[in-house]
């Protein structure tokens, strides 16, 4: 963690203590959220926050530009929920970090998707083109299963789509080169890479559009984004207000409005 993260986090946690301190009765009426920038902080912002305002609560989004500090600031008490991961990535950097965090219920998600500024088509790509994908396992190993989809590269038989990486291409023809890079920095990489793979959030927060894609990740269950939690709040009174708030018809118009091209939860498609 560099210097700037730690002061970060530090400044979280004073803020933690601000507004996640139970009075004495117990009753919590102050919630604070973290979440990357773009869409799912929006979705907070626009969507829920009005919703659990109007229960009483008091409502702060913090914004993030990374996937590492919000798991831990959401362990150490700054943030009271999280959304900005899918249930492979929580999952695997709760076990490796030793951190006690759950999936609460999964929220509308925009799908990984892969962007171009030097190419109108995918059929434009040529031997030896450059490629940028996440650097993280999880969200590399989607954008390897969408290469193996679009018939630019292939996997060797029987490999894991949730755990894949380059170690498993068994057939890369067209010579591609990928380059694997931060999250947050791929819609940056456009201007020097032919193809690029770009998490919806920071597609949408950087002001590419998702009918600008060249392909669009069918987003499984396993990769919809949810909103985290401590393991030990999971059955708290304020825990189960945030549930209701993204399963109510009211996100759900909003879900609509706003996000259209999102990757709809169960639960709201059964509305």
């Amino acid at each position: 963690m560099t210097f700037a993260r730690r002061t970060t986090l530090a400044t979280l946690l004073a803020l933690g203590a601000v507004f996640t301190t139970p009075s004495f009765s117990q009753e919590k009426k102050e919630l604070v959220f973290g979440a990357t920038a773009g869409p799912y902080a929006d979705q907070i912002k626009i969507g829920i926050k009005p919703l659990l305002e109007k229960k009483g609560y008091r409502v702060k989004v913090i914004e993030f530009n990374d996937y590492i500090q919000p798991n831990h600031a959401l362990a150490q008490g700054a943030l009271d929920a999280n959304a900005f991961q899918h249930i492979v990535y929580l999952t695997k950097f709760a076990s490796e970090n030793k951190l006690e965090l759950s999936e609460l219920l999964k929220v509308p998600t925009a799908p990984i998707a892969i962007y171009s500024r030097k190419h109108k088509r995918l059929d434009e790509v040529k031997d030896g083109a450059t490629v940028a994908l996440p650097n993280d396992p999880t969200n590399a190993a989607r954008a390897l299963v969408v290469l193996e989809q679009i018939g630019w590269l292939t996997l060797r038989e029987g490999y894991d789509p949730i755990r894949a990486s380059e170690k498993d291409v068994a057939q890369n023809p067209r010579k591609l080169k990928l380059v694997p890079l931060e999250a947050a920095q791929l819609p940056r990489s456009l201007d020097d890479v032919d193809f690029s793979f770009v998490n919806g959030n920071f597609a949408l927060a950087s002001g590419l559009k998702l009918t600008e894609a060249l392909a669009l990740e069918k987003t499984s269950p396993t990769y919809q984004n949810v909103v985290a939690v401590r393991t030990a709040d999971k059955d708290k009174p304020w825990v189960k207000d945030i549930a209701d708030a993204y399963r109510s018809r009211e996100f759900l118009a909003v879900t609509e409005k706003n996000f259209a091209g999102f990757v709809k939860t169960d639960y709201q498609q059964g509305r």
